[in-house]
C-alpha cells in the first residue's frame, strides 16, 4: 500500500523507527544521511545494484556498515527466475550474477575488487581492515606457476574466450565452444587437473589475475579475457606472486573458518565519542525534530552530535564551533542541547578537551564574509560569482555550506528577478512536503525539462534558511 509505505518512510526519517525492511526500489528512495547499517538479506542481482544500495550508508561522513548474507543457492534461484526471458537477456543476467557471486566468494580486498569492477584502481593497503577479507585475511600461497598457466592458456586460445571457456581448457572439459575451436588439440589441454585444484580454484586465480592487472576483460566483446601489458611481461619473466583461495560457502558448518556473512564498513575516522551522551543527544534531537515537524537532519546532523559528545560544549558560543553548527542554528536550537551536555558533564565529573575551551572564534573565511555581505546588499549572484572567478554552481555550493551550518541568508531578491513565481512556489512546496532534500530526486520529481538544477538549489537554500535556521 503506497500510503503505508510513505508513512513508514516518514517515521524512519523522523527517527520514530530505528530499522526499516524494504525492497530495493523502496530502499533506494530513502535519502537519510545518517543510515548506519545496510543489510542485504538476499544477494543483489548485480554489483551495480549492490554498489548503489550500500551507498545508502554513512552519507553524512559517519560510520556505515554493510552486511550481506550469501548462499550460492540464492544465485541458482535467481538463475531459475530468468528461464522465461529471451536468451540474450538470460546471458547478460547470468554474467551479472556470476560477477556478484565472485564478489561474495572472493578472499581479496572487497573494496579493491568492487572498484576494479567499475574501472578504478585501489591499493588494498589503504583498506584499513574495513572489509572482512582484510580484517580476517586467508592464508596466501605461492601462485607463480598457477598464474603463469592461466596467462599461457589465455594466450594459447588467441585471447578470444571467456572465463568459463578458459577453465574448461585447463580442466580438460569438453563443451560446444571447446569442440568448435578444437581446444582439445592444444598442449595445455587439461594441464590444470590436480587433486586439490578444481573449477573454483581456477576461477579464483583468474579473478585475482584480473583484479591485480594481469588480465583485462573486454566488456564490448561479452567478457573475452585478454592479457594486459603486465600479463605479457609476466609470461616472459615470471616472478613470485602470493594468491589466495576463494571462500567456499557451499558446504559450511559450525567449525568452518569461512564466514557466511560478508561485511564492509565506512568509518568517519574521528576519535571515540562518549556513546552514552551521544545517545542522549540523539534522543533529544528526535524529540526536538518531532516538536518542530522537521526531519532531524535539518536541525543537526549526526556528525555534529558526535562532535558534541567529544568536545562537550557548555555555552551557545562554544556550540557554534562544532562542525555543521553555525550561529543561527545554535541560537535557534542549541539551548536544550548545551543544557543537557552541562548537566551530563557535572553529573559525571568530566574534564573537557582543552581545544574546545581555547578554540578561537576566528575561523570564518574571507569568502564566507564576502558572500554574506554581498547577499545583504542584494548583489546579483551571477555578478558575485564573476567577481570571484567562480561559476554560479560553485557559488551556490559555498552558500549551501553557510546555510547548512545555520546562518540565515535572504535570497528573495534574486528569486524574484530570476525565477518565475509559480515555479519558485512549486519547488518550495516540494521541499516542504518531501522526505528528502536530494537535488537529483527533486529535479526528477518536478520535471527536468521544466526546472534547472540552479533554480532548485536556490529554492532549497531558501527552504533551509526559512525553516531550518
Amino acid at each position: 500500500d503506497a500510503k503505508e509505505r510513505a508513512r513508514t518512510q516518514d517515521r524512519f526519517l523522523m527517527e520514530e523507527l530505528q530499522v526499516i525492511v524494504a525492497t530495493i526500489a523502496f530502499g533506494m528512495g530513502i535519502d537519510k544521511p545518517d543510515v548506519r547499517f545496510v543489510i542485504h538479506h538476499d544477494i543483489p542481482k548485480s554489483l551495480e545494484g549492490y554498489y548503489q544500495e550500500t551507498g545508502r550508508a554513512g552519507r553524512d561522513g559517519g560510520e556505515g556498515k554493510c552486511v550481506t548474507f550469501y548462499s550460492y543457492d540464492d544465485i541458482v534461484k535467481l538463475e531459475k527466475f530468468m528461464k522465461d526471458k529471451p536468451v540474450s537477456e538470460q546471458e547478460i543476467g547470468k554474467q551479472m550474477l556470476a560477477e556478484t557471486s565472485s564478489f561474495a566468494e572472493t578472499s581479496t580486498c572487497r573494496r579493491k575488487f568492487l572498484l576494479h569492477y567499475f574501472g578504478e584502481s585501489f591499493d588494498e593497503r589503504h583498506c584499513n581492515s574495513m572489509c572482512d577479507n582484510c580484517r580476517h585475511p586467508r592464508k596466501k600461497f605461492e601462485g607463480k606457476s598457477d598464474l603463469h598457466l592461466v596467462l599461457k592458456c589465455i594466450k594459447d586460445v588467441k585471447e578470444k574466450h571467456k572465463l568459463k571457456d578458459i577453465i574448461n581448457v585447463l580442466m580438460g572439459q569438453s563443451s560446444s565452444v571447446t569442440k568448435s575451436y578444437k581446444h582439445h588439440e592444444l598442449k595445455i589441454w587439461g594441464d590444470g587437473v590436480e587433486a586439490d585444484k578444481d573449477e573454483r580454484f581456477w576461477q579464483a586465480i583468474i579473478r585475482q589475475a584480473q583484479v591485480y592487472g594481469y588480465v583485462i576483460k573486454d566488456i564490448e566483446r561479452y567478457g573475452v579475457l585478454k592479457l594486459s601489458k603486465l600479463g605479457l611481461e609476466f609470461l616472459k619473466n615470471p616472478y613470485s606472486v602470493l594468491l589466495t583461495r576463494d571462500h567456499n560457502y557451499t558446504n559450511t558448518d559450525a567449525d568452518d573458518d569461512d564466514d557466511d556473512i560478508i561485511t564492509a564498513s565506512r568509518q568517519s575516522g574521528t576519535i571515540s565519542s562518549d556513546q552514552q551522551l551521544f545517545g542522549m543527544l540523539k534522543e533529544l534531537l528526535r524529540k526536538t525534530a518531532k516538536a518542530k515537524g522537521l526531519p532531524p537532519y535539518v536541525i543537526f546532523q549526526e556528525p555534529s552530535l558526535e562532535e558534541m559528545s567529544i568536545q562537550y560544549p557548555l555555552t551557545i558560543d562554544e556550540l557554534t564551533k562544532i562542525g555543521g553548527v553555525g550561529s543561527g542554528k545554535a541560537a535557534k536550537y542549541g539551548k536544550p542541547f548545551v543544557e543537557l551536555i552541562k548537566a551530563y558533564v557535572e553529573e559525571h565529573d568530566i574534564e573537557r578537551p582543552m581545544d574546545m575551551v581555547i578554540r578561537s572564534v576566528i575561523n570564518k573565511s574571507g569568502l564566507k564574509v564576502f558572500i554574506i555581505q554581498n547577499i545583504d546588499r542584494k548583489v546579483n549572484l551571477n555578478d558575485m560569482a564573476k567577481s570571484k572567478n567562480m561559476s554560479l554552481s560553485d557559488l551556490l555550493t559555498e552558500i549551501e555550506t553557510i546555510v547548512f551550518s545555520g546562518t540565515k541568508v535572504n535570497l528573495d531578491y534574486y528569486i524574484k528577478q530570476h525565477i518565475d513565481a509559480e515555479k519558485a512556489e512549486e519547488i518550495l512546496n516540494y521541499f516542504k512536503t518531501s522526505t528528502s532534500d536530494d537535488i537529483t530526486e527533486a529535479i526528477n520529481e518536478l520535471g527536468e525539462n521544466d526546472f534547472s538544477e540552479d533554480e532548485v538549489r536556490v529554492l532549497r537554500i531558501k527552504f533551509y534558511s526559512d525553516f531550518g535556521n
